[in-house]
């Protein structure tokens, strides 16, 4: 018998076809039971499909359609808590968790091997990539608002990592509308029931950045790759940060400054500057980031004494 295999081995080269879909569509499902129970012929020239593809992949507008047709998509080894509430058109991928208390808001899209746990409430059309972990088994509350997206393996809404929570408080992470929370980054509830750890609105938080306990951040913010702020952070609106900066605990960043890469900021940045450096310093203006957000130059003109002042602080 192996020796015939051999054979057929060395004289037919195999055909490998790739088909990327979206795991929650019809052509995933149906592939999936189609070579549920292959031969042993199928073992050696089998299709490989490919069961994730990004939002944007040929088979979304299937995927759309499935929707409208069938409400809700509950994958078969998805764990689903019967107590979960999920609203319409809610699409849950292969082996995710969703835990008793969790709400999830309509249209919601969980990729593979993403979870949702505790006191967990998701809007609206939020979107969690594969390995994505959303909320703890924990006394208090996670909430994230609309169209928000979680990249993949984010952790949020978790225990802080701070020695002052005492098992049992309360712990709360409030997020807004229309950030994107890029890959490994984490977000961590707050260290006791009398504070919150708060994120606004059309924030992007890229790769491996942290964001600990008890920080409060505004809107429009963009933070690169590595930024790690320690707890109680302040961050105001429009602030923009390079990569890997840290920023000391109790530390305010005022709105439209500006955090070069590498640095660490161990004392308050006001508004509208630029600091860098290993201990960050001031070095002006954020004149780049001025013009970006449309100041006209009778208002950067005025701003210009501004950090003299400071250097004589």
């Amino acid at each position: 018998m192996a020796a015939a295999i051999n054979s057929i081995l060395l004289k037919i080269k195999p055909k490998i076809k790739i088909k990327i879909c979206n795991p929650l569509s019809d052509c995933a499902r149906s592939s999936s039971r189609r070579n549920a129970s292959p031969s042993i012929l199928q073992l050696f020239f089998s299709t490989t499909t490919l069961t994730y593809a990004d939002a944007d992949s040929d088979c979304s507008n299937e995927t759309n359609a499935t929707a409208d047709a069938n409400p809700n998509f509950i994958h078969p080894s998805a764990d689903v808590h019967p107590n979960a509430i999920t609203g319409h058109g809610v699409s849950i991928g292969p082996y995710c968790t969703i835990g008793s208390s969790v709400k999830l808001g309509n249209g919601c899209r969980l990729y593979p091997g993403s979870h949702v746990f505790g006191n967990t409430e998701i809007g609206d059309h939020c979107l969690l990539m594969p390995g994505a972990v959303v909320g703890d088994h924990l006394p208090g509350r996670t909430v994230l608002g609309r169209s928000n997206v979680i990249g993949h393996h984010a952790v949020i809404g978790v225990k802080c990592q701070d020695l002052k929570y005492k098992p049992g408080d309360e712990c709360f992470l409030l997020i807004g509308d229309n950030n994107e929370i890029r890959e490994h980054a984490s977000i961590h509830r707050s260290s006791k029931s009398s504070d919150k750890t708060v994120i606004g609105d059309n924030n992007l938080i890229m790769g491996s950045c942290h964001i600990a306990h008890d920080c409060k951040i505004g809107n429009n913010n963009i933070f690169a790759n590595s930024t790690l702020l320690a707890g109680h952070v302040v961050v105001e609106d429009y602030t923009h940060t390079a990569g890997a900066i840290v920023v000391h605990q109790f530390c305010h960043i005022g709105s439209f400054s500006f955090v070069g890469g590498g640095s660490v900021v161990s004392q308050d940045v006001p508004k509208y500057t630029m600091v860098a450096g290993e201990r960050a310093e001031l070095r002006g203006l954020n004149l780049e980031g001025l013009r970006r957000h449309e100041f006209t130059a009778t208002e950067v003109g005025i701003n210009r004494t501004f950090p003299k002042y400071l250097l004589l602080m």
